[in-house]
Formats: C-alpha cells, structure tokens, sequence
C-alpha cells in the first residue's frame, strides 16, 4: 500500500494510470492477495476507484476533489491547533521539539531530492500536530486524508521548491509558537490551501 502511494507521489504512477494486481505483486516481490487488500483499503481512502468487471486505476484528483481535501483538512489542524493553545502545550519545549524533529527530517529529504520521503515527514508533521491536540477523533479523522495528502504533497514538488516547503513548515512553527490564534489561522489557511 505504500510502495503504491510513494509511487504515486514521486510521479512514477500517475493519476488515472491502471494498477493491475498481478504486475504490483510481481514488482514488489509478494503474493497478490496483500495487493489486493491493499488496494481495497486504498479504494475505501478514495487512493483508487474500481467499477466490477474492469480495472482498477488511480483516482484523479480534481480541483473539486482537492479543494475538499483543503477544506477537511484545514477544518481539523485548526481545531488541534485550538486545543493545543488552550491547553498551553505550544509553549513547552517538548511540542516544539517534537515538530523541529519532523522539519529536520524535512530538511534532509530535500536536500536529498526525495519526494516521497519529504512528503512523507510533512505529512508526519501534521499527523503529530493532530496527535498532541489529544483528541482521538480529531486523529482519527485526519488520518482518513493522510494518504491522499502524502500523494498530494509529494506531486506539489514537481512545481514547488523542496526548500520552499521546508521553509513554510519552519514559519508554521514560529506562528505555532506565538500562541496567536488569528494568526495561526491565517498562515495555516494560507499553508495548506494555497
């Protein structure tokens, strides 16, 4: 299943490309019946779509489908990000240093030219972002896009500047630790949607 979106977000497979079970086992060197859960659990996160009787493809993503994906997306991280300024957490060392590791790692993907592992560690960072808020659901609901944000940030460095992302996860950290609300939601609704 992740080899299926690294693949995606480094831009070897491309939206609407066919995912054929037998060639994805053969390339990852396993039994068809892991693919084939795999894609299932990759269809119900709306990764790829099937039709009884024919294939199996990867989801194009709209504008339309990408603009909901911001909407949810921005909808919990700032409600996390509330909760964690209510509860004082962005003040501790240990909540800032939790999110410098996930940029650190940013940093080294970039400098490395990885894709998958930059959009990884972003992804990450939100996913420990959505975690310290300590709502379980907020977290469990986040985690319902995060492959789909994985493939979305991964293709995005095809146009934009690895350092460029780096650079906006390093600002998101200084809001952050501002503790100002209007603020921290103007740069986060900037960050992601835009």
């Amino acid at each position: 299943m992740d080899a299926i979106v690294a693949a995606v977000s480094q831009g070897m497979l491309l939206l609407g490309d066919r995912v054929i079970e037998t060639d994805m086992a053969s390339k990852l060197n396993i039994s068809h019946v892991p693919v084939r859960e795999a894609l299932r659990l990759l269809e119900s996160q709306g990764i790829v779509v099937s039709a009884p009787f024919k294939d199996i493809c990867l989801a194009p993503i709209s504008k339309a489908r990408l603009e909901n994906i911001f909407e949810v997306r921005v909808t919990l991280e700032l409600l996390a990000v509330k909760r964690i300024i209510k509860s004082g957490l962005h003040r501790e060392a240990h909540f800032l240093d939790t999110l410098r590791q996930c940029i650190d790692e940013m940093q080294i993907m970039s400098m490395r030219k990885d894709a998958d592992g930059l959009a990884n560690a972003d992804v990450s960072l939100h996913r420990v972002l959505c975690g310290l808020c300590g709502n379980d659901v907020l977290l469990n609901l986040w985690e319902g896009v995060a492959r789909q944000l994985t493939i979305v940030v991964g293709l995005s460095t095809l146009e934009k500047s690895m350092h460029i992302i780096v650079d906006e996860h390093n600002e998101l950290l200084c809001v952050l630790a501002s503790g100002d609300l209007t603020k921290i939601e103007k740069f986060m609704v900037n960050h992601i949607i835009k």
